[in-house]
């Protein structure tokens, strides 16, 4: 069922429990994480944290703390399936359920006593009605005993089973309210909102747009939620004497470049490796770097000074900077290169940008370095959240760095080689084994911000208009001793539209089709592992279907 007052049916609820935190390992998962450990810890409440990456780690988590607690808090994972078919948990056991994910399992909607979706009503999620979805067995016989309907709960029973499969489809698909900013709408509700929190929630946000699972229209409506926040903070702040304290913490709204990670890199690199310039300039050839070479002149900007450090960049030439590039910029047609978004001041360090965050923790949570669990990076990435790590952020800075220098070279060697297939209803790349890099982009985070930035770069190199409607499937290996590979598919590249993926259930019904070996274990349907061998039956399966 749906909280509609998560301070009185959830917070005023486990506040004097023993709660078990069960937390995926995504971005907006690790801030809402966060927020909420902020929380806790005011009101003394106690919690076990447990980092799940998968389907399987949070049947393990739940198999190992059932006996010891009735209370579990799911961040970013649980909804999209029956969690009690799933779980089989003990009558008394209550999941609290914040998710981004979609769609949202019918089961758990309908779920009066165990499930406790903390998930805004006011998004749009066109739930079929009970009766659409569920009838008694006995309906089916003449005169049957309908007594069983008279039950007060209107949670499933075994009695129920589901019979329109139009209806249950019939769920939203989009990613709505971010967990990050759930979480702090309660500490302001309970008006225990601090400065950290908000830059948290900040973070949480930024995270949705940096990996493309918002359209620009909800990003901007956000955006305009966390500024009003923003201000209240700044103005609440502005008398006390400690507000140029050496460890004050200040954020800003900023109408600021779409250049990635810009101040803690040089201007020349940034330019190469986001995104953005990178798939307007076309710098995978050499028109494109001659393109770029021509854009550096126009700005007037001296070499020396764009190939070094930003920090070590002339003042002069810094003042103006932005207005000098978005000048530029809009003569090559880049239009959108300034983005609203925020920054952060720590006391007199340096400056950091929400996307900045991102990518850095980003990168320490996908941390192949030194062969680390995911439960040492996640915690690792936890930390790294807070204003007193700041040294931590420097490490993770240089991994985002190296993250986005391997996504741009396996980029340009897909276009320049062909990779990219056109296989029909879709569009179809496989990095090879020996791919450099391609232990990182094992990582389905990492894989996700290669396919999106891949598919960019192909819609603007190719002269096929077909194709650029198309969506993307990217097979990367997983684990060679075990002949596996990750896939995931990506919706078309699409600026307007909502970023709904359907691939999921694809997925399901290819692999079930042909019995491939598979392991749908990711909390977000469109990823997917499968055994090497089996993926030209798989994709063969795939085109079938969706064509």
């Amino acid at each position: 069922m749906f909280v509609t007052d998560i301070r009185k049916e959830f917070y005023e609820v486990v506040a004097n429990q023993r709660v078990v935190l069960l937390v995926a390992s995504d971005m907006d998962a690790l801030c809402a994480c966060k927020i909420l450990q902020a929380l806790f810890h005011c009101d003394q409440v106690q919690y076990t944290l447990v980092p799940v990456t998968g389907w399987q780690d949070l049947g393990t988590a739940f198999l190992e703390h059932k006996e010891q607690f009735r209370y579990f808090v799911l961040i970013n994972c649980g909804a999209n399936v029956d969690l009690l078919e799933m779980l089989q948990p003990d009558d008394d056991s209550i999941f609290f359920i914040c998710d981004t994910h979609r769609p949202v399992d019918v089961v758990n909607v309908y779920n009066d006593t165990q499930i406790k979706l903390l998930i805004k009503q006011d998004d749009d999620l066109g739930v079929p009605s009970y009766d659409d979805i569920f009838r008694d067995e006995d309906d089916d016989e003449e005169g049957g005993d309908s007594g069983n309907e008279s039950d007060e709960s209107s949670e499933p029973t075994g009695k129920r089973r589901r019979f329109d499969e139009g209806a249950v489809e019939r769920r939203i698909e989009r990613h709505v309210l971010m967990a990050a900013m759930m979480f702090f709408e309660l500490a302001w509700v309970l008006t225990k909102d601090t400065k950290d929190m908000l830059w948290w929630a900040i973070i949480g946000l930024t995270d949705q747009w940096v990996h493309d699972k918002i359209t620009n229209m909800k990003y901007v409506t956000d955006i305009a939620t966390m500024q009003r926040h923003v201000s209240r903070h700044n103005h609440r702040n502005e008398d006390e004497e400690n507000s140029l304290s050496i460890d004050c913490m200040r954020i800003s709204f900023e109408y600021d470049l779409r250049l990635t990670l810009y101040q803690h890199w040089s201007l020349y690199e940034s330019i190469c490796n986001s995104s953005y310039t990178s798939c307007n300039f076309k710098l995978w050839t050499l028109n494109g770097q001659k393109k770029l070479q021509e854009f550096l002149a126009d700005m007037g900007l001296p070499l020396i000074q764009v190939r070094q450090k930003y920090n070590s960049m002339d003042m002069s030439i810094k003042e103006n900077l932005r207005d000098v590039i978005e000048e530029s910029a809009n003569k090559y047609g880049m239009k959108d290169i300034r983005i609203q978004t925020f920054g952060v001041h720590f006391g007199f360090k340096n400056r950091f940008l929400a996307s900045d965050i991102v990518h850095a923790t980003a990168a320490l949570l996908e941390s192949t370095e030194k062969d680390e669990s995911d439960s040492n990076n996640f915690i690792k990435a936890l930390d790294s959240l807070s204003r007193y790590h700041f040294y931590s952020s420097i490490h993770s800075l240089q991994l985002a760095k190296k993250k986005l220098i391997a996504i741009q070279q396996t980029v340009a060697s897909c276009i320049c080689t062909n990779l990219i297939l056109s296989q029909g209803p879709f569009l179809y790349c496989y990095l090879m084994e020996g791919t450099p890099d391609v232990k990182l982009f094992s990582k389905p985070m990492a894989l996700i911000l290669l396919c999106k930035y891949l598919l960019k770069a192909f819609v603007h190199s190719t002269r096929n208009k077909r194709c650029k409607l198309l969506p993307l499937i990217m097979a990367a290996p997983k684990d060679v001793e075990k002949g596996t590979v990750i896939v995931v598919g990506i919706p078309p590249e699409s600026d307007t539209s909502d970023k709904k993926n359907f691939f999921g259930r694809a997925f399901e019904k290819a692999a079930e089709s042909t019995s491939s070996r598979t392991l749908h274990d990711h909390f977000d349907t469109s990823i997917m592992e499968l055994k090497t061998e089996d993926r030209s039956k798989f994709l063969d399966a795939l085109i079938t279907l969706l064509s």
